[in-house]
């Protein structure tokens, strides 16, 4: 059942969950098992995403902001080194930079699929620069065979901040396998939810050993209750949680395949639009929809269009608002605009429409019919 969904058409959710009565059991069937932390829900979600994505480790945490925390550490960065990474992203992949005082150094995107450019992170390696950060934008794959490159050329550390790409494929093999390890996100508009969590896959021991201690504060895999070997969080998720994992992960492959129907009506109603260009998917990626965000021709004022779709009531949003403008970035480090011309001329230009699983072929044709009386 799609508990979110009104059915009413105009007044269509932005997103909405996929969830069904064997997901309501799975949660309950925890709460009446009284276990409800540190038990064989998160052990078997692990073992699914592990098994799925083709890595030695999968790791539950409690967000993919945490995952990508617990990675800046486990990789060892800290003041005085640079991180490559995106500016056109969500914050948690640059907070996750700074809360070890390392320092972003902010990379431009590619204009058509909008992922980190791997010429313009060539041309910022400094004698600082000691990791990168990739975003697998929107659910599209990055560049990665150029960014491998890079990074073994250079010797650099590379996180791949693939929360919104649970199921996409670059050239054959699974997002999740590329650097030296990434994060996936299961917030309720993702392809598949738990509520508030997500994970850590790798093939590094040491890196999985490392993470394993510090998302339970710190404590050694095989010590004593109240032994803590370093400094580490309560980064850990709940059985319940897990267990809604466990029972969504099932059915990740056919949640992908609602998802790419969406995006293809959607694709197939907007070629007639000139002034709208659909997202691009390269021929050799299979993109995991995270979001179906289109980019407006120039001149076109985005806000506006927002505000009349919102008005015949279909919600919509701009993203991405790029992290050097944010104002805690600002403060942090001075006016960065104009430093990446590719990121502010499409910012102001990109628009989410609703998006998700359940989204019917009507529903489709009420947004876009919304959207043409919005220009």
């Amino acid at each position: 059942m799609n508990t979110d969904v009104n059915k009413n058409p105009l007044s269509i959710p932005m997103s909405s969950a996929d969830l069904n009565e064997a997901d309501i059991q799975a949660v309950v069937a925890v709460v009446r098992s009284g276990r409800l932390a540190l038990g064989p829900q998160a052990v078997e979600f692990e073992r699914l995403v592990a098994e799925y994505v083709g890595v030695k480790h999968a790791l539950t945490v409690s967000s993919g902001t945490s995952a990508l925390h617990l990675l800046v550490r486990a990789c060892g960065l800290g003041p005085g080194d640079e991180v490559l990474v995106p500016s056109f992203t969500f914050a948690s992949s640059v907070n996750a930079i700074l809360f070890e005082g390392a320092t972003p150094v902010f990379v431009d995107v590619e204009p058509d699929t909008y992922n980190l450019d791997p010429d313009d992170v060539a041309q910022k390696v400094t004698s600082r620069t000691k990791a990168m950060m990739a975003v697998d934008i929107f659910g599209h794959p990055a560049e990665w065979d150029a960014l491998t490159r890079v990074a073994q050329q250079h010797g650099l550390r590379v996180i791949d901040d693939s929360c919104e790409a649970l199921g996409a494929v670059y050239k054959g093999r699974k997002i999740g396998t590329f650097g030296d390890a990434a994060a996936f996100a299961f917030y309720p508009n993702k392809q598949m939810t738990v509520g508030e969590g997500g994970m850590i896959v790798t093939d590094d021991d040491e890196i999985a050993r490392v993470c394993r201690s510090m998302r339970n504060q710190g404590r050694p895999e095989m010590g004593a209750w109240l032994e803590h070997e370093r400094l580490g969080y309560n980064y850990r998720l709940d059985e319940m949680s897990a267990a809604l994992g466990v029972s969504q992960f099932k059915r990740l492959e056919s949640f992908l395949a609602k998802r790419e129907k969406v995006a293809r009506m959607y694709t197939a109603r907007l070629q007639a639009l000139d002034w709208v260009r659909p997202p691009v998917v390269k021929p050799h990626v299979r993109m995991s929809w995270f979001v179906y965000v289109i980019t407006l021709a120039e001149g076109l004022a985005r806000d506006t269009i927002i505000q009349k779709l919102e008005a015949q009531g279909i919600p919509a949003r701009g993203y991405f608002a790029p992290i050097h403008t944010q104002p805690y970035i600002r403060e942090r480090f001075g006016d960065l605009k104009g430093t990446l011309p590719i990121t502010e001329a499409i910012a102001t230009r990109t628009l989410a429409l609703p998006f998700h699983n359940s989204l019917s072929e009507e529903e489709v044709g009420v947004v876009v019919g919304a959207l043409k009386r919005s220009v």
